[in-house]
């Protein structure tokens, strides 16, 4: 199940409808993240020692063979919160497989050449350093990027692939950006931290935060401070939004840059990337910031749902065979038995507490004549 549920809705804005919408695939979509991670840190923390056993090497999430000779013919270069997502599910649907940092954690490879090559650097440091990452890794399974970090590489993929093309997408402006930026960051930051204490995959991606925002806000103290990271910088953040578009324009050509607000829909698109047939279905329409919201909700709820009921049918099984009784049974046996109290108590009547058993019938002394 993936964002592209539902995406081709057309809902008014503002509508119940459309809230509806945001927060069921909100719901979906972070409890699908939360239980892809769940099941592959099981998978390999359990299921692959024991596969190995049997002489069975291959991890979950090991990659498979490229299958992607082209190169990289597409990049979105405009900063997250622009339509990234949406973009990504249009320019899947023309035929470029894209990449999305959403997804990055399903792609082990990638996200630990990010990592390694240059969030953790740039974090051991402490000063804001791009660093060089290898492209090439992402070229072999990809045809196309979307949002950062790879958004900030653009010069360094006009070297290595000269016939990329660069979409900038854009919102109505800058405070409009910002306002959305600042949903995501106060949305996701806490359950990225504290899903790094369990997650490997989410640590990494609690590496990137630190980063990237160290990077969109000119401030080093982000690769640096404990939790919680400080506050947005709402004045530093526009700037950097805006001089990375204004570079993005000064170093691209403009044959191979589109300027680009995913509500102009498909035909500037297809023309940019000269599609013949370009789809007549509505344009994708996704990850709105309320739906960004419950995501972050959802993807915390599941793995404490997960760990209660596992919790819960562990002290079941375990009362059951210590007492010889259901712990629901018991449960709802106490439960009347408090009730039946109350009552009593109200009446002013004795009140009479058993250990589960029905209280014994008291005996009537027989009169002697």
């Amino acid at each position: 199940m993936s964002m592209s549920l539902g995406s081709k809705l057309q809902l008014e804005p503002g509508s119940w409808m459309e809230a509806i919408y945001d927060v069921y695939i909100g719901i979906v979509v972070g409890g699908r993240h939360s239980a892809f991670l769940v099941s592959r840190g099981a998978y390999n923390l359990f299921g692959h020692p024991i596969l190995a056993l049997f002489g069975i090497q291959r991890a979950i999430g090991q990659e498979e063979a490229a299958t992607n000779t082209e190169g990289l013919k597409v990049v979105a270069v405009g900063y997250g919160r622009t339509g990234t997502y949406s973009l990504t599910l249009a320019l899947e649907e023309l035929g470029f497989p894209t990449l999305h940092t959403q997804h990055l954690y399903e792609n082990e490879e990638i996200i630990n050449m990010w990592t390694n090559d240059v969030f953790l650097p740039s974090i051991k440091t402490g000063e804001i350093d791009l660093g060089r990452p290898n492209l090439q890794i992402i070229a072999k399974k990809f045809q196309a990027t979307a949002d950062l970090p790879m958004a900030l590489y653009f010069e360094q993929v006009m070297e290595e692939f000269p016939d990329c093309k660069f979409v900038l997408t854009e919102r109505e402006n800058s405070e409009t950006w910002f306002r959305s930026w600042s949903v995501l960051t106060q949305s996701i930051t806490t359950p990225t931290q504290t899903g790094g204490m369990f997650f490997s995959k989410v640590k990494q991606y609690s590496h990137y935060l630190r980063w990237l925002y160290s990077v969109v806000n000119q401030d080093e103290e982000f690769l640096t401070s404990s939790f919680p990271f400080p506050e947005q910088n709402k004045e530093m953040a526009i700037m950097s939004y805006e001089a990375h578009n204004a570079r993005v324009r000064q170093v691209i050509p403009s044959d191979r840059l589109l300027e680009y607000n995913v509500k102009q829909g498909w035909e500037p698109l297809c023309n940019f990337l000269e599609i013949e047939s370009c789809p007549d279905t509505p344009f994708p329409k996704t990850n709105s910031a309320r739906s960004v919201q419950v995501q972050s909700i959802s993807a915390q709820l599941v793995p404490l749902v997960v760990s209660l009921f596992v919790v819960f049918t562990l002290f079941a099984k375990g009362f059951q065979m210590a007492t010889g009784k259901p712990v629901v049974g018991w449960a709802r046996c106490k439960t009347l038995e408090l009730l039946r109290n109350m009552n009593r108590a109200l009446n002013g009547e004795k009140v009479i507490w058993t250990n589960g058993s029905p209280p014994p019938t008291p005996r009537r002394k027989r009169r002697i004549s």
